[in-house]
């Protein structure tokens, strides 16, 4: 829940026109995270659960990729990504 508060606070200062990019694809990461390992919980059987925190896992390699990503077009400074990256 933390990357999910932290990934919306800095895409908000990404360009307006990102809005349906980048900043869309990093908050629906960053979302899916808590989501799955929730979901995996609710499930009956612990297998259905560890594909659910692999999944989760998956979207915060994702949410990596999107946090270099924005360094690279300069929409994010090293100083704003470093709470995510530590929570990742």
């Amino acid at each position: 829940m933390d990357v999910v508060e932290e990934v919306y606070r800095f895409s908000k200062g990404f360009p307006t026109e990102e809005r349906f990019g980048l900043t869309s694809q990093i908050r629906r990461a960053a979302v899916s995270v808590p989501a799955n390992i929730a979901e995996g919980y609710g499930r009956i059987h612990r297998g259905d659960y560890i594909h659910h925190l692999s999944i989760a896992n998956g979207s915060l390699m994702e949410i990596e990729t999107h946090l270099l990503i924005a360094g690279r077009l300069e929409y994010l400074k090293k100083e704003k990504a470093k709470k995510a990256w530590g929570l990742i």
